[in-house]
């Protein structure tokens, strides 16, 4: 198998070309299981860690080789290697660590679309897509909504859902699928473009390891029926894993989210909320937050009815969390860069001693 059948592009060829790294020695990272990783390379896959000096320097989780990255390695032997360096990323998929207030967790690297799979069955959250569709967009990735489960609710219902998706989300693809019965699953494949890197983003349960297993026949993930309490979907998948499909193309599957924590999102947010950035310009502030302000065009629009409630009220809640998030980083930073200056004071003291 050749590296551009995995995704490798002009973009990692010219850093390789750049940097003498020899073609033969260059992977990509498949499967992250904490710090061990499984890399494909043209002549097969290889087990993998990194190099001890890389564990003791680096500080940031976030510069940690995940899945999509390529890497360069040097065998020890027949199966196993150590990686040596990580190729600058395209992009990045981010999101807020759970429970780790201002951190950041990469979910993927290097990835052309963003499909954001959301179950229209009991528990569909049109705010939940927009969250997602803030992480694509800040990372500069292509979004596609997959909506599951479509066999469990009626026709009219179905067509209410991607009715109201569109109606608040514009110029995005939206396809509405069964794993059960198959239903929906050739216009997937039809438009997944050969050689392009997909990644998988959605709650636990939603049914993207059932997708996967219809998408490609290599995968085999392990998927569970509705509980009976919640009547959602179960979380299966436990580490992220970039699979070939079928038609050529790459998806990389990760664990469900119980939460979507947004990091500093204001690309997407800009970018999402066309509208409100348009209105913005004719506010009487330029640092109008939107809340309270007087001579405000997005109020007046909010007021006049033009533009939805929900919209608004969606787009405060991020831009909140977001300045939150930020906000935290901030301190954070301070934290440690004042930390920094006492050690360095304390190792003066002790030389002097």
């Amino acid at each position: 198998m050749s590296l551009a059948e995995i995704g490798f592009t002009d973009i990692q060829r010219i850093y390789a070309n750049d940097n003498n790294l020899n073609i033969s020695n260059i992977g990509r990272a498949i499967i992250v299981h904490k710090n061990h990783y499984l890399i494909r390379t043209d002549s097969g896959e290889l087990k993998a860690i990194v190099t001890g000096n890389f564990q003791h320097t680096t500080k940031n989780k976030t510069e940690w080789p995940v899945v999509g990255d390529w890497v360069h390695f040097q065998n020890y032997d027949n199966s196993n290697a150590v990686i040596t360096q990580i190729f600058p990323r395209v992009n990045c998929l981010e999101r807020r660590a759970v429970a780790r207030t201002g951190e950041k967790q990469v979910i993927a690297s290097n990835v052309d679309y963003g499909i954001i799979v959301e179950s229209v069955y009991n528990n569909f959250n049109l705010n939940r897509i927009e969250r997602h569709l803030e992480i694509c967009k800040s990372a500069k990735i292509k979004p596609l909504i997959i909506l599951t489960k479509i066999d469990l609710i009626s026709t009219e219902n179905k067509q209410n859902i991607i009715s109201s998706i569109r109606k608040r989300i514009e110029n995005i693809s939206v396809y509405a699928v069964s794993n059960k019965t198959k239903i929906g699953l050739k216009e997937i494949v039809k438009n997944l473009v050969k050689e392009k890197t997909y990644c998988l983003l959605g709650l636990s349960g939603v049914g993207k390891s059932s997708l996967l297993n219809n998408l490609a026949s290599s995968a085999n993930m392990k998927t569970n029926a509705l509980s009976k309490s919640t009547k959602k979907g179960v979380h299966t998948t436990s580490h992220r894993q970039l699979f070939l499909l079928d038609n050529g193309s790459i998806l990389i599957d990760n664990p469900g989210m119980r939460e979507v924590g947004l990091v500093d999102s204001e690309n997407g947010i800009k970018s999402h909320h066309n509208k409100i950035d348009e209105l913005a310009y004719d506010c009487r502030f330029s640092d109008c937050t939107h809340i309270h302000e007087i001579d405000c065009a997005v109020l007046t629009e909010l007021k006049n009815g033009t533009l939805s409630q929900a919209v608004y009220d969606n787009y405060i809640k991020l831009k909140k969390e977001k300045d939150f998030f930020s906000a935290t980083l901030i301190e954070k930073k301070r934290k440690e860069r004042s930390l920094g200056k006492m050690y360095k004071q304390f190792k003066k003291n002790k030389s002097v001693n």
